[in-house]
């Protein structure tokens, strides 16, 4: 039975996912879509080395699409390497992230790859770069905190593909990431200026006012295919006015039992989550 610690934060962490199961995520996924967003759905869960384990993973995924295409989602899926098998070995990971693009390919939908910390990240890109040229719906993230994005971004966008920039959010060390706030934003401006003048499609991953301001302004100098990418549960209010404005947006929406390492990082990133969760202490 969950401890008390554990039964508030899930309170505060329905915010941030769609629930326990498959068809939590469906429905938000349906109500994301009411709002005018496209739905990125992802299947909690990450960093196992247990091959039956991985092999239910994958099972979910391919049953996710099957729904998703049944319930008429407008959306994608995005997986973890590490979740797919990348913990155990590469070949596992290339041999599971196939038959989820057969799958795609039946249903009609966008794959994205998820970057997770930077141990992973040449396997990754390196897997990635093995489906795309059978799958140009396969998108890959990158992150603005590692040193050696800006050489991934411009290896990747020769072949045409399909990239999410985000700041990241796993703990690095000084020699692979930018450490200040001030250094990771400037990357993150950098890349997006290279994405705009160089990009086909991609995404606009943040949550941060002055970035989204820039990528608008960038796209007034050269309107491109991108879209703003946010988050379930955070910046609504933006995510809103950023429709209205006529710009495409999509939302993050994580599901199932591994919610709670997931939540205590989003808690760890903005005070004001934490505020949430006293107030659920005395609501």
């Amino acid at each position: 039975m969950p401890g008390i610690t554990e039964r508030l934060l899930y309170r505060v962490a329905k915010r941030w996912i769609a629930g326990y199961n498959l068809e939590d995520a469906i429905l938000d996924a349906q109500h994301t879509n009411e709002k005018k967003m496209t739905a990125i759905v992802n299947r909690l869960g990450e960093h196992t080395p247990d091959r039956k384990l991985i092999e239910e993973y994958v099972g979910e995924y391919l049953k996710l699409m099957d729904r998703m295409h049944e319930a008429n989602v407008l959306g994608a899926i995005s997986v973890k390497p590490s979740q797919l098998g990348l913990t155990a070995e590469k070949s596992l990971f290339s041999e599971n992230l196939g038959r989820i693009l057969d799958k795609a390919r039946e249903t009609k939908r966008s794959v994205w790859v998820d970057m997770e910390n930077s141990p992973y990240t040449e396997n990754t890109i390196q897997v990635y770069r093995e489906h795309f040229n059978s799958y140009q719906d396969l998108g890959l993230c990158l992150q603005a905190n590692l040193r050696r994005t800006r050489s991934d971004l411009e290896n990747l966008l020769s072949i045409g593909s399909m990239i999410r920039l985000v700041k990241g959010a796993y703990p690095e060390s000084a020699d692979v990431a930018f450490k200040k706030k001030s250094e990771v934003d400037q990357n993150y401006l950098g890349l997006l200026r290279i994405l705009f003048e160089n990009g086909g499609r991609f995404v606009v991953g943040t949550h941060d006012d002055k970035l989204i301001a820039q990528a608008k302004v960038l796209n007034k100098e050269r309107s491109v295919d991108f879209e703003f990418e946010f988050l379930k549960g955070i910046r609504d209010d933006l995510k809103n006015e950023l429709v209205d404005q006529g710009y495409k947006v999509g939302e993050y929406i994580p599901y199932g039992p591994e919610w709670y390492n997931y939540s205590k990082r989003r808690l760890r990133e903005r005070k004001r989550n934490i505020l949430l969760l006293m107030r659920s202490m005395t609501g």
